[in-house]
């Protein structure tokens, strides 16, 4: 999965283009050594709506991360997000295999077994499922078990979140990253939860986190409860739309709008410091516009609000087991909005937070020029992309045989011989 030991982000969004390249330095922690942007015009909503923009925008941002790190990409790790995602909860049982009750011990094949027993859910045949990650697990009616191997018991219970997506979605995202000239990961990752685990601690969702991830098109919601995920979706609005509405009341250019919402406007007024004009130059041969603060304010405020309104409406009516004691963190560009943070808590009534990437995690090299929400995502492909690939090395070190001598193999006979003997007759 890595070339020269680096590990590669890619986020490829409504509005842009991200790429972050990992390295493992020599104490075995990552660096990040490049990271490449470009525009994203080929995608609406989280959905790819022409194939050859996204690939001249995967190229220009590789190509320029490529340049920062002085590295080639051959493979990476890709994010999937969108309108078309949805999460859902099941549960699987088992009997743990063992010949005898005290040798009914839990091992990998039982909970393999029950996590694909969960999985096997009725899902329309245009959905794929892409991710599916335990929550809990049930020995014996023992729930809240994080780790039951190595256990005894008879019956063994998993709980799992899983992640579906358009299978048409999907197979459009791998064919522009493999028409790039790169490889894809083993599998496409969510892009909430890639963001999740570069802005939130441990302990956050533990207690119960929301994060509120604003892209450029859609504003993706992940739900944290014990540890995992319990709740995902997607509302249809991000800061595009933002930006749509001072483009369309004003009749400006969407660059210039966009440049006005990132330099000018405020969603909170009481960040409204003065009401001075701004002045917007329009197209050839017309005069210069004036636009007070308090004017791009109101029009700014009105979208946000609606955004976090969804949001809120959405978490009611599913039924959250229990408060969110972790408080909402949002990430994302949309979340650099002055006044985002107090905005959603006043609307939400609990503690919100700006979710920083990694401002927990012992990763160096550029991550100082890159501690912004709007890379989150990317930053975090990064670190489950290099999480996955410890992990699988662990495995192959664990399963590798050991080399034996003749002898050791002749006492591995004979105590299999005990074996059978004691297990089958008597």
């Amino acid at each position: 999965m890595a070339n020269e030991n680096l590990i590669v982000g890619l986020d490829i969004g409504t509005t842009k283009v991200c790429v972050v390249v990992g390295r493992k330095n020599d104490n075995g922690n990552l660096d990040i050594i490049g990271v490449g942007v470009s525009p994203s015009t080929g995608m609406r909503n989280g959905i790819i709506v022409n194939i050859e923009a996204i690939i001249k925008s995967i190229n220009k941002a590789i190509d320029a991360a490529e340049m920062m790190c002085g590295r080639e990409i051959h493979t990476c790790w890709t994010g999937i997000g969108g309108s078309h995602i949805e999460g859902i909860n099941s549960r699987g049982v088992v009997a743990i295999s063992g010949q005898r009750r005290g040798s009914r011990e839990i091992s990998e094949e039982d909970i393999n077994r029950v996590i694909e027993a969960a999985r096997a859910v009725a899902i329309p045949l245009d959905r794929q499922i892409i991710q599916t990650i335990p929550q809990s697990y049930i020995v014996d009616d023992h729930p809240g078990i994080k780790e039951p191997r190595g256990m005894i018991g008879v019956r063994l219970e998993a709980e799992v979140h899983i992640i579906t997506s358009s299978a048409t979605s999907a197979e459009n995202l791998l064919r522009c990253v493999n028409r790039s000239g790169f490889k894809a990961g083993r599998c496409l990752l969510l892009q909430a939860l890639a963001a999740g685990r570069s802005v939130l601690t441990q302990d956050e969702k533990e207690l119960g986190v929301a994060l509120i991830d604003i892209g450029g098109g859609t504003t993706d919601v992940l739900v944290y409860y014990d540890g995992a995920p319990y709740l995902t979706f997607t509302i249809p609005l991000g800061g595009v739309e933002v930006t749509k509405d001072i483009s369309t009341i004003h009749g400006i250019s969407m660059e210039i709008a966009e440049n006005i919402k990132q330099d000018e406007a405020t969603c909170w007024k009481p960040l409204l410091e003065d009401d001075k004009e701004i002045l917007v130059r329009r197209m050839t041969g017309q005069a210069p516009l004036k636009i007070p603060r308090s004017n791009i304010y109101a029009i700014v405020k009105i979208r946000m609000e609606e955004i976090f309104n969804l949001v809120k409406q959405k978490l009611e009516c599913t039924g959250l087991p229990r408060p969110l004691s972790g408080g909402i963190v949002i990430t994302g560009g949309g979340a650099l909005l002055s006044g985002a943070v107090e905005l959603a808590t006043s609307i939400f009534k609990i503690q919100v937070r700006l979710g920083m990437p990694i401002h927990f995690e012992k990763i160096g090299g550029l991550i100082d020029e890159y501690r912004d929400p709007s890379y989150a995502t990317a930053i975090g492909l990064v670190i489950e992309g290099e999480s996955r690939d410890r992990n699988e090395q662990n495995i192959r070190e664990t399963i590798r045989p050991p080399v034996t001598s003749n002898r050791e193999h002749g006492n591995s006979f004979k105590e299999l011989i005990r074996w059978v003997k004691a297990t089958f007759f008597g």
